[in-house]
């Protein structure tokens, strides 16, 4: 089985991105060393900010179909 996982690497520690990394024993690897800069969360909150502005009406749990989240969804605004 082949698993990727996003992240940084620094200081000779790899960091995720995301969900933690569960590996279990001593495991053979493949580290794949990218030119571009870690992206930080920061910005992709700012990216999420900038489309959600940009729309003309509030988006829709409806709107996203592929969206399965397997439990009752919980509104606030009818607190």
């Amino acid at each position: 089985m082949l698993r990727a996982y996003e992240g940084y690497f620094e200081k000779g520690r790899f960091y995720p991105v995301g969900a933690s990394i569960d590996i279990q024993g001593r495991r053979r690897v493949i580290l794949t060393v990218l030119d571009d800069p870690p992206r930080e969360k920061s910005d992709t909150w700012a990216e999420l900010d900038k489309i959600v502005s940009g729309m003309d009406a509030k988006p829709r749990f409806e709107d996203f179909p592929r969206c399965q989240l397997k439990r009752e969804l919980i509104d606030f605004e009818e607190a």
